[in-house]
């Protein structure tokens, strides 16, 4: 298909029919889209042919990389036998209840029941309706306020934006919509100055019992986070954070909700952020690389305190979408499981890819554009300023970023810009000398952009 047209009339179709999320569009019409035209193991195809390194595993999801023949043989087999059916009704298709159970081993014991949805953002709009739900049937509809963070991303439907943290979201559609707060992030290197990193894990958790106390216990549903803030920036808790958010949870008898949309399926090391900080959610929303991207799927591990009560009362729960456990998207993610289990994927993350990663990462910090590299698994931030000592943004803050972003292109790397912050989180297969390949790009993008910024005179 992409070699009917010519670069020049994809864009114009492009930019004449196409509304692209989270874009400007008259921008992308006057600069042209990027087309991409094809992929294979970590890397990327332009319709120039150019190479690109993909560190962002496309949108966070591209875990077992480009071209696994095997996902599209499994998608193939089950479009000839049985391309879809729905699960209203009382029906079910084989795919998705294989993968209900194979989701039920592979995470925490208490998950023994799931949710499917067709993305990360339905999945959180589940999430909404279950947590209201479970406090409805347990005789307090009170309590019906669910805390989420400031620059948390949980999704771009109403719900999922209104739960996320991102405040230049809040301006467009009036948004949050009612009974949703939120609490400051654990984001150190902006608000942690003159304080240990214990220090100040501590004080952001316990933002959260403020919280709830302002609010009133008897009206606090639940919390939601997730384990590493992903769009927010690549936001790493310090470690005395999250066994802290456990206990006020516990306290107060309210819901914990991990929202592994990214951190899932072996992002940090271990199968789910939540068993890398040791924290036992009621509620995990997933999607991205349950399926490595190949096909729109998410869902909601449903916790044994919450199913019990769904299940007890014998009532329906109104709620539910048609795709939900699609039989051909069930069959290409429980084969990805499979391929994530036989190839050990996740040990190699955890023994391989991110030790090395961070070490080399690390390295990225000497450079005189950088304030910090930090990073957890294959996980990895850069933030950029104008002086490391005293620390000076650069202002206004983005601008400085989406120069490094478009620089990064041109190098043959893809790294996403959050403000001034160049992050990443490339496919869980890489191999070290991949990993030496995204460094050295990014150092050289550093370069790039340092000079620029020298000659322009804003350094």
């Amino acid at each position: 298909m992409t070699s009917s047209r010519t670069k020049a009339e994809w864009q114009a179709l492009d930019a004449a029919h196409f509304l692209h999320p989270f874009s400007d569009s008259q921008q992308i019409a006057a600069r042209g889209t990027r087309l991409i035209t094809r992929a294979e193991g970590i890397y990327l195809f332009d319709a120039d042919g150019h190479r690109l390194l993909d560190g962002m595993s496309g949108l966070w999801c591209v875990a077992l990389g480009y071209g696994r023949r095997e996902l599209a043989d499994a998608a193939f087999r089950q479009m000839n036998e049985l391309p879809y059916y729905n699960s209203f009704f009382q029906c079910a298709t084989p795919p998705a209840i294989e993968l209900a159970a194979k989701l039920a081993e592979i995470t925490p014991p208490q998950f023994q029941h799931v949710f499917f949805t067709g993305s990360g953002s339905e999945a959180i709009d589940t999430v909404i309706r279950l947590t209201r739900r479970y406090w409805e049937l347990e005789g307090q509809p009170e309590r019906n306020v669910i805390i989420g963070r400031w620059n948390g991303y949980h999704g771009s439907t109403i719900a999922g934006a209104s739960l996320g943290g991102m405040k230049y979201m809040h301006t467009q559609g009036l948004l949050p919509m009612p009974g949703i707060a939120h609490i400051e992030q654990p984001y150190a290197f902006e608000l942690g100055q003159g304080q240990t990193p214990a220090e100040f894990g501590l004080a952001q958790a316990r933002l959260l019992e403020q919280k709830i106390l302002e609010l009133g216990p008897e009206r606090v549903a639940a919390f939601i986070g997730e384990p590493v803030q992903g769009a927010g920036g690549v936001i790493i808790p310090p470690e005395t954070y999250w066994p802290e958010i456990q206990r006020i949870c516990d306290r107060y008898g309210i819901l914990l909700v991990s929202d592994e949309v990214i951190c899932g399926f072996g992002r940090t090391g271990q199968w789910f952020g939540c068993e890398h900080y040791g924290t036992r959610p009621d509620l995990m929303s997933m999607a991205k690389a349950l399926s490595s991207g190949y096909l729109p799927i998410g869902g909601v591990m449903v916790g044994d305190r919450v199913a019990n009560t769904l299940i007890a009362k014998g009532e329906e729960f109104a709620h539910g979408f048609t795709y939900s456990g699609h039989p051909v998207c069930s069959a290409v993610a429980l084969e990805n499981l499979r391929i994530l289990e036989r190839e050990n994927v996740v040990a190699h993350v955890r023994d391989v890819a991110a030790p090395y990663l961070q070490g080399r990462w690390s390295q990225l910090a000497d450079h005189p554009l950088v304030g910090e590299a930090r990073g957890v698994g294959l996980l990895g931030a850069l933030e950029l300023v104008r002086s490391k000592h005293p620390r000076q943004w650069f202002e206004p803050r983005g601008k400085v970023g989406e120069r490094c972003r478009d620089n990064a292109i041109q190098n043959g790397l893809v790294m996403r810009a959050t403000r001034d912050t160049m992050i990443i989180a490339p496919p869980l297969v890489i191999t070290r000398s991949e990993i030496d390949e995204l460094v050295e790009k990014a150092w050289r993008t550093l370069d790039q952009t340092h000079a620029e910024l020298r000659r322009d005179g804003l350094l």
